[in-house]
């Protein structure tokens, strides 16, 4: 099997929840991880000329742009709507899940999570073994 190589991009503003994800995500073999604390700075990397993202991973509650937003964005964006999205949010409401199953996300962990569990389903997206 090729030696992968891909890209997720990491939203949260959250300074030590970031280094959470990226720290967790970092240790998948061929997988590189880009940081950025809001879905506006997001959707600019995202359409950017830079690398290919294969994964979003993202918090809902941010300020300017919450995580609904974003999503509705990367959905609405025909370069982008096939990517792959995971949810990780302190978000309390009983009807977030459902939400962000509408809008099409892989995943959805709520806060506190475990790294290892979002490592994991990021990994299972990456290789394509489940959507």
């Amino acid at each position: 099997m090729p030696e992968r190589t891909c890209a997720v991009l990491v939203v949260e503003d959250s300074e030590s929840c970031a280094s959470m994800l990226e720290m967790a995500l970092e240790d998948i073999p061929g997988v590189s991880v880009r940081l950025v604390r809001s879905g506006f700075e997001a959707l600019r990397v995202l359409t950017d000329r830079g690398p290919a993202f294969q994964t979003v991973v993202t918090d809902l509650n941010m300020p300017c742009m919450d995580g609904f937003e974003l999503i509705r964005r990367i959905r609405g964006d025909e370069r982008l709507s096939a990517m792959a999205i995971v949810v990780v949010s302190a978000d309390t409401s009983p009807d977030t899940p459902a939400r962000v199953a509408e809008l099409g996300v892989a995943a959805y962990f709520p806060k506190p999570f475990s790294p290892a569990e979002v490592r994991r389903k990021v990994e299972q997206l990456l290789d394509g073994t489940t959507q």
